[in-house]
C-alpha cells in the first residue's frame, strides 16, 4: 500500500537521535559474504529497503539468512548457486552491482541483471569492467545482463581509476582478495565505507592494506574464513539530523555516530552560523539566528559528500543572501528543484550547479520524493514551512533511513506517515 508522509512544520528539534548502521558500507559487506564460505554475524545492519532487498537477493542464490535480531544476521553462503541472483531485485537497486566482484572472486564467473538505484542520471560501470579485465575478466554486457568471466583464474594486477569511484573500488577489492598475487588500485576511493569493507575482509582472513587512503593493496589469499563484525554508523543519517537541527533553530544530539565522518558537513554547517559541539561518538547541533549564505561543491570524500547536498538545500532556501550547489559526482541530481519550487523556495537551477535566492519563507505543500536524498530534503523542507506539506512516493527514502518518521517524532516535530486511500 503507497504511503505519504505529512507534517505540519515550524517547530524547532530538541532531543537525541542515535545513528543506525551505513546502509552504502553494508550493503558490499552483507555481498561480501559469498566469498566466505562460513558463516558470518553482522552487527548493526541498518533495517531499511534496501538491506532487505538485498538479503533476499542472497537468499534467491541458495544463501542461508538468519536474524538473530533486528541489527543482526547470521549469512551462510556454503551452499551457493552462482549466477542464480533474482533479476527482478537485483534490477532494484544499485548495491546488487557488488554481486558481480564477489561471484567473480568465488567461482570466476558472474552472472547478474543490471543493477538499479535511485535516477539521477547516467551511472556507468566502466570503472568497474576496467578493473574486472585488469585481473583477467572478461566482461560482456548485452541487453538487461552482465556476464564476466575468468577462464583462466583472476590474477593480481595494477588497476588505476580516473575517477575515485567507491562502487568500482569495492568491487575490485571483492574479486581480487582470492585472486593469485597482489592488486594495487591507485586512485581508489577513501570513504569510510571502504575501510569498513577492508575491515571486514581482513577480520575473515584477507590481507587489505591502504583502505582509507589513495593507495589500495589486495594481498590475495588462498580462502577466507567466518567472523563476527559490526558496521560502522551511517554518516548521511547523521548528517541528515544535523542539519534538521540547524534549518529548524533547534538544538539536537546526534549520537553513536563517528564525528570525524562528518567534519565536512559540520564545517558547513558552521559557516552558516549554527554551533556544532562534538564528542567522541556524538555531534550536537543548535541552530540560531544567524544563517550566511555559503557555496558547497560536492567532491568525493574528505570533501563534501553528494549525497548530502539535497539536505542542504531547503537550509539554504531560507539563508540569508544567494548560495549555490556545484554538483561534480552525479548529473541530473537536482530533480527535487521543482519540488522545492512549489513550496516557494527561489531557486535556479541549470546543469551542474543551482543558485539559491535565499530569505525565502517556505509554504507547505504537496511534494513528491523524486529519489532517496531528494526526499529526506523535503522532509527538511516541511519541517521549516509554514502549514501542512505532504510528500508522496515516500518508499524511496525508507531505502536508506531506518524509522525516520519515528525518529523526528522523538525530536519534537510534528509528522506521521498514513496510507494512501
Amino acid at each position: 500500500m503507497a504511503k505519504k508522509i505529512i507534517i505540519q512544520g515550524g517547530r524547532p528539534l530538541s532531543g537525541e537521535v542515535h545513528v543506525n548502521g551505513m546502509k552504502n558500507a553494508a550493503l558490499p559487506i552483507l555481498f561480501a559474504t559469498l566469498l566466505v564460505k562460513e558463516a558470518c554475524v553482522l552487527e548493526n545492519i541498518p533495517p531499511v529497503n534496501d538491506i532487505s532487498l538485498s538479503l533476499e537477493i542472497l537468499r534467491g542464490m541458495g544463501a542461508t539468512v538468519e536474524h538473530l535480531d533486528r541489527t543482526t544476521v547470521r549469512i551462510d553462503t556454503s551452499h551457493l548457486s552462482p549466477g542464480s541472483a533474482p533479476k527482478e531485485l537485483v534490477g532494484i537497486i544499485r548495491g546488487s552491482s557488488y554481486l558481480l566482484g564477489a561471484e567473480l572472486g568465488r567461482c570466476g564467473k558472474a552472472e547478474i541483471g543490471w543493477p538499479g538505484g535511485c535516477d539521477f542520471g547516467v551511472r556507468p560501470l566502466n570503472l568497474h569492467f576496467k578493473g574486472f579485465e585488469a585481473l583477467g575478466a572478461t566482461v560482456q554486457s548485452s541487453g538487461n545482463r552482465i556476464q564476466a568471466e575468468a577462464s583462466n583464474g583472476l590474477r593480481g594486477s595494477y588497476v588505476y581509476f580516473d575517477l575515485p569511484s567507491v562502487g568500482a573500488t569495492a568491487n575490485v577489492m571483492l574479486a581480487a582478495v582470492l585472486a593469485e598475487g597482489t592488486t594495487v588500485i591507485e586512485n581508489a576511493a577513501r570513504e569510510p565505507h571502504i575501510v569498513d569493507l577492508a575491515s571486514f575482509l581482513n577480520t575473515c582472513g584477507a590481507n587489505v592494506t591502504g583502505a582509507g587512503t589513495p593507495v589500495i593493496k589486495i594481498h590475495g589469499v588462498k580462502e577466507l574464513h567466518g567472523c563476527r563484525y559490526m558496521i560502522l554508523p551511517d554518516m548521511i543519517e547523521a548528517g541528515t539530523y544535523m542539519v534538521a537541527a540547524a534549518a529548524t533553530g533547534g538544538s539536537v544530539r546526534v549520537s553513536s555516530m563517528v564525528p570525524k565522518h562528518v567534519e565536512s558537513i559540520s564545517a558547513k554547517l558552521t559557516e552558516m552560523g549554527a554551533i556544532v559541539e562534538e564528542g567522541d561518538d556524538y555531534v550536537t547541533v543548535t541552530g540560531t539566528d544567524l544563517r550566511r549564505n555559503i557555496n558547497i561543491s560536492t567532491i568525493p570524500y574528505p570533501g563534501f559528500p553528494t549525497d548530502m547536498h539535497p539536505q542542504f538545500a531547503p537550509y539554504l532556501c531560507v539563508a540569508d543572501g544567494v548560495s549555490t550547489i556545484s554538483e561534480g559526482i552525479w548529473e541530473n541530481r537536482f530533480r527535487y528543484v521543482g519540488e522545492l519550487r512549489k513550496m516557494g523556495a527561489n531557486i535556479v537551477a541549470g546543469g551542474d550547479m543551482a543558485t539559491f535566492i535565499g530569505g525565502q519563507q517556505l509554504i507547505g505543500a504537496s511534494v513528491t520524493a523524486t529519489d532517496l536524498r531528494a526526499g529526506a530534503a523535503l522532509i527538511i523542507a516541511g519541517l521549516i514551512a509554514s502549514g501542512k506539506t505532504e510528500i508522496s512516493e515516500v518508499n524511496c527514502i525508507h531505502r536508506g533511513y531506518c524509522d525516520i518518521v519515528e525518529k523526528f517524532q522523538s525530536l519534537g516535530a510534528d509528522i506521521s506517515e498514513v496510507e494512501l486511500s
